[in-house]
């Protein structure tokens, strides 16, 4: 199998909740609303995507400014898909896009918590969160 993966491509809120749901983000993410979904992707800055042939198989969703910190909103990879080294291969690009000057930081899924040091992320231990209403 070979992956393929881009920057360049423009997904559809449809597309990203297949990926969400076939990752189980989507039990965390409002695929319910396509709208807010459609929203998320038009305002995110960099958004990476994994595909084999024309299937869609791995996402990862970035707010950033560009020079100094970066906010991986999303990560997820097709659980058919996982264990492959794609959503490695998701973080390793969008670390490329962003630069040497941008801090890479994100919120762990709790399933996916033990995965993130094995990618090269450093767990810190402060942080703080005001949640959403709704």
């Amino acid at each position: 199998m070979s992956i393929r993966y881009s920057t360049d491509v423009v997904i559809s809120a449809e597309q990203f909740v297949a990926v969400l749901n076939a990752s189980t983000l989507g039990e965390r993410r409002p695929v319910d609303d396509l709208a807010r979904i459609q929203t998320m992707l038009a305002n995110a800055d960099l958004i990476v995507t994994a595909w084999d042939g024309e299937k869609l198989v791995g996402v990862a969703r970035t707010i950033t400014d560009w020079c100094y910190a970066a906010y991986l909103s999303d990560l997820a990879v097709d659980q058919t898909y996982q264990k492959q080294g794609i959503g490695r291969q998701l973080i390793e690009a969008t670390r490329e896009k962003l630069g040497d000057q941008c801090s890479l930081v994100l919120l762990a899924a709790p399933a996916a918590a033990d995965y993130y040091a094995k990618v090269g992320f450093e767990w810190i231990e402060r942080g703080w969160q005001i949640k959403r209403t709704h």
